[in-house]
C-alpha cells in the first residue's frame, strides 16, 4: 500500500520565530478586558444551554452583556483619543 502524503514543499515558508511581537502583545493586553467580558457572556450562555434559564441566569447573562458593551465602549474611546488611532 502506498502512502498518499504530499511530497512537495509548502508554498510559504514559516518564519523561524513564531512568537508574537511586542506590539501584538500590547494590543492583546489592551483588548484583554473585552476578551474576558466576552468569555463571561459565553460562560453564561453555556450554563443555560440544556435547561430553562432561571432569573439568576438571566441576570448573569444581562450583566455579562453589559460588561461587553462597556469594554467595547472603553476600547473605542481609547482608540479615538489616540492621534492616528483606529478610525
Amino acid at each position: 500500500m502506498e502512502s498518499i502524503v504530499a511530497r512537495h514543499m509548502g508554498v510559504t515558508a514559516l518564519p523561524a520565530d513564531l512568537e508574537p511581537t511586542a506590539a501584538e502583545l500590547d494590543a492583546i493586553e489592551l483588548e484583554l478586558p473585552l476578551i474576558l467580558a466576552e468569555r463571561d457572556v459565553l460562560d453564561a450562555q453555556i450554563m443555560v444551554l440544556d435547561r430553562v434559564p432561571s432569573e439568576v441566569d438571566l441576570t448573569r447573562l444581562r450583566r455579562a452583556r453589559r460588561r461587553v458593551l462597556a469594554a467595547r465602549t472603553a476600547l473605542e474611546n481609547r482608540a479615538a483619543a489616540v492621534p492616528g488611532g483606529a478610525a
